[in-house]
């Protein structure tokens, strides 16, 4: 099939509508043009000239999550999010990028400037926010001119990740295996290296305990993935091609490339090879790249004895953890045994009623000019972390922390969110 022909994936949808119960914004906007099989038959008459491409149609194909809960029980495997990704680049054309998504993508592009303005940011951030060190969210004190009052935000560290490490970390006592280089890169995310940092810190020190050489490509941009979901294709073009360009200057030299974000993981180890469905050489780098990149938790858990040595840590935590299942992990890469598998070693898990259920993050759209959904898709997920009494709920990606961060503040609920691998970490320290 291919994946990017409407009418083909129209005429190969069945209308079985399996994929209705499961679509994160046809539970909330229950409309049959937003669901997967109207979004799918709405494409099919945008390429066979029967639909303008008008604002309504623009407001229908930006509501979708792209959560990929359609494309996991669809009978004939329909690729509803990539052509809906496709389209969007459409949109961008056609109407244009709003300025603020053209300056955050513009920063994307531009590391330096980028960690100007974090710093700057850090400096002055308590004058318009309210921080909670213990819960990593901050309170806006005023409607700002894009984020309203009211939700609660990530918000800068004092350093990002990548400033902070020099560009190798030499294991302690280096054991050689023929087989094996001993040593792994890190792809930390934007959200990680700036906002979220204590997971790049607890990935680095469970990486030294494991005693392996570490390297920190400094040189590393944007994984690309918020351009790609809001139809900015220039962007995702430049951010690839130059991450793929840096890439192979090292990647010989590394066993793995392992992210701490479900996100960031899906975009270059499947997004990329999307996204270059029509550039044939470099879907064949993206490819080839795409063959040493795993999310962190699913690399320590299958290729080191990590989960040994906390078994054999001897730490047990009384708190309850509670995990979620990020789409980008569970249904795009098959990652949800995993992190279950290590935290259990040292924590006591309770699974929520439905933990697949997607958060409702959906992108810089989604947060900004469609927040309203965004909202009433998180509710939902609250009230299932409630039930379960957890202290702690979990997940491996730094966009579902902050969407499922403020749907707790909006519930009233006290729960705090860590990745995976910060209670990894937390367990091995002595």
């Amino acid at each position: 099939m291919n994946k990017f022909n409407y009418t083909a994936i129209s005429d190969d949808c069945v209308k079985c509508g399996k994929c209705k119960p499961v679509c994160t914004i046809f539970n909330i906007n229950q409309d049959e043009a937003t669901s997967p099989r109207g979004f799918i038959d709405l494409l099919g008459a945008y390429e066979r000239d029967e639909l303008e491409l008008d604002k309504t149609a623009k407001d229908i194909f930006e509501s979708c999550f792209l959560c990929t809960n359609c494309v996991e029980v669809c009978p004939n495997d329909l690729p509803t999010d990539m052509i809906i990704e496709q389209v969007r680049s459409d949109i961008a054309k056609k109407f244009g990028i709003t300025w603020y998504k053209r300056l955050f993508f513009f920063l994307l592009r531009h590391r330096r400037t980028m960690d100007f303005l974090s710093k700057l940011g850090w400096v002055f951030q308590t004058c318009a926010l309210k921080l909670d060190d213990k819960k990593q969210s901050a309170l806006p004190r005023f409607s700002l001119p894009i984020v309203k009052k009211g939700r609660v935000l990530p918000f800068a560290d004092s350093r990002s990740f990548l400033n902070k490490y020099p560009a190798n970390i030499p294991a302690t006592n280096k054991k050689i295996e023929e087989t094996k280089k001993n040593k792994v890169a890190i792809f930390i995310g934007c959200m990680s290296n700036y906002t979220y940092t204590n997971t790049g810190d607890s990935l680095v020190k469970i990486l030294k305990k494991l005693d392996l050489d570490i390297m920190i490509p400094k040189k590393q941009l944007c994984c690309g993935a918020p351009a790609y979901f809001t139809g900015d294709f220039d962007t995702v073009d430049y951010l690839a091609k130059k991450n793929i360009e840096y890439f192979e200057t090292w990647i010989d030299q590394v066993d793995a490339v392992i992210i701490p974000e479900a996100t960031c993981s899906a975009m270059i180890k499947q997004d990329w090879e999307h996204y270059f469905h029509n550039q044939p050489e470099w879907k064949k780098r993206a490819a080839k790249l795409s063959e040493k990149i795993f999310m962190a938790t699913k690399w320590l858990e299958n290729s080191t004895n990590l989960k040994n040595l906390l078994a054999n840590s001897g730490k047990k935590f009384d708190q309850l953890v509670t995990y979620h299942d990020p789409c980008h992990a569970k249904k795009m890469q098959g990652v949800w045994k995993e992190p279950r598998s290590l935290l259990s070693q040292n924590y006591v898990l309770t699974e929520m009623s439905d933990p697949n259920r997607c958060c409702g993050f959906g992108g810089v759209t989604m947060q900004t000019e469609k927040y309203s959904f965004a909202k009433a898709a998180g509710a939902p997920k609250a009230a299932m972390i409630k039930e379960t009494k957890a202290q702690i709920v979990s997940a491996e990606c730094s966009a579902c922390r902050m969407q499922i961060t403020n749907s707790l503040f909006l519930a009233d609920v006290d729960v705090q969110f860590k990745n995976p691998i910060e209670l990894i970490a937390e367990a091995l320290e002595n």
